[in-house]
């Protein structure tokens, strides 16, 4: 990176302290009496109702450039009071959008609840997510510094990743949390290992929802491309415990410590603003649907070998209580003697059958 470069990445770093510190003094719905833009129509996040969103065929899936080509150089991991950021390196990008976007930083969003208590900026069906992941990128097709395309319409693309948590650990978030204990307080910041960006994305990389949007912090322009992907990404719940209580949002020499939490902003009106989706309804359904169909027919299945089974059990126990059959004797006056022998037998059986008991009958 040039001296040129460097000092504007400075600089942006700098006026994101300032506006996050002043966002932190005044509630989110003041706001825009300090930053206009954060009243304005065309704000982030939002709430995606997936039934009022619109199918474009022409959204590809998205191409991470370089995520995984780190070159072993460290980043850079900081507290800026409001966020946890690390700065990328200007040879990852994003293709699959109209223009060419070269990555920035990514930072995290989460609450104070733990599981279950929101922590996601944006919602989808008005259900939150236990964190959330953005990815910045600006239009270096188009402008030749994140400073000039901050306040441009087309200048920013952002990635959203909600965050869930589940039982396994995600080792790839492990590359960021490990070492938020060194960065506790604001404006502190530490060299890290270099890691794949890559993953900490969602494997689908196809499926995603496309509305153009707003920065969510101070000073809110409206100049950000939101790509928000419809799957989530796993953490531990010990992982988002440490997200969510080891970091402050004051500084080191100021006596009164306040935590880094609820980082998260409400959602905003769409004011009749489209949300894009690169696939159909029809596509999560049908998953759906071929799910609960492929679990009928193993059910299916196995009834029918349980019955087969049964059938065949009960079979054998039936061939094992036939009679003997009789034997077949060629002569006539041979086979006459057999059955009348038989049928004496069974007489005398009967008669025996008839004979009363021995033993003295005794009343209940």
């Amino acid at each position: 990176m040039d001296s040129f470069g460097l000092f504007i990445l400075l600089m942006l770093q700098c006026f994101q302290w300032t506006a996050a510190h002043a966002a932190g003094l005044v509630g989110q719905t003041e706001w825009s009496e300090y930053f206009p833009e954060c009243g304005g129509s065309s704000q982030s996040p939002v709430d995606v109702v997936t039934t009022q969103t619109k199918y474009d065929p022409s959204l590809i899936p998205l191409n991470p450039l370089g995520y995984d080509q780190h070159g072993n150089k460290p980043f850079i991991l900081s507290n800026n009071g409001h966020t946890v950021v690390i700065e990328l390196p200007e040879w990852m990008g994003i293709g699959g959008l109209p223009w060419l976007f070269t990555a920035v930083q990514l930072h995290l969003h989460w609450g104070s609840g733990g599981p279950g208590h929101g922590g996601s900026e944006h919602t989808i069906n008005g259900q939150s997510a236990n964190a959330e992941l953005h990815v910045v990128h600006y239009n270096s097709e188009l402008y030749p510094n994140m400073s000039t395309a901050l306040t441009k319409r087309d200048g920013l693309a952002v990635l959203g990743i909600l965050i869930v948590t589940g039982e396994e650990t995600n080792p790839g978030f492990n590359s960021i949390l490990n070492y938020l204990s060194r960065i506790r307080h604001a404006n502190q910041k530490v060299h890290i290992p270099a890691f794949d960006v890559k993953s900490l994305l969602p494997k689908d990389l196809g499926r995603y929802y496309r509305y153009n949007g707003s920065l969510t912090t101070p000073p809110c322009y409206q100049s950000v491309i939101w790509s928000l992907f419809h799957e989530r990404v796993q953490i531990s719940k010990a992982q988002l415990l440490r997200m969510e209580t080891l970091l402050y949002s004051s500084k080191s020499e100021e006596p009164d410590r306040m935590l880094l939490q609820d980082n998260y902003r409400a959602t905003q009106p769409l004011n009749h603003r489209v949300v894009f989706a690169s696939f159909t309804a029809g596509e999560v359904t049908a998953i759906v649907i071929g799910v609960m169909c492929g679990c009928v027919g193993l059910a299916v299945i196995v009834r029918f070998i349980v019955k087969t089974i049964r059938s065949t059990s009960s079979w054998d126990v039936l061939h094992n209580n036939r009679p003997a059959p009789m034997p077949r004797v060629k002569d006539p006056e041979k086979a006459k003697e057999i059955k009348q022998d038989t049928a004496l037998n069974s007489a005398s059986a009967g008669e025996k059958k008839e004979e009363p008991s021995s033993s003295p009958q005794t009343e209940p």
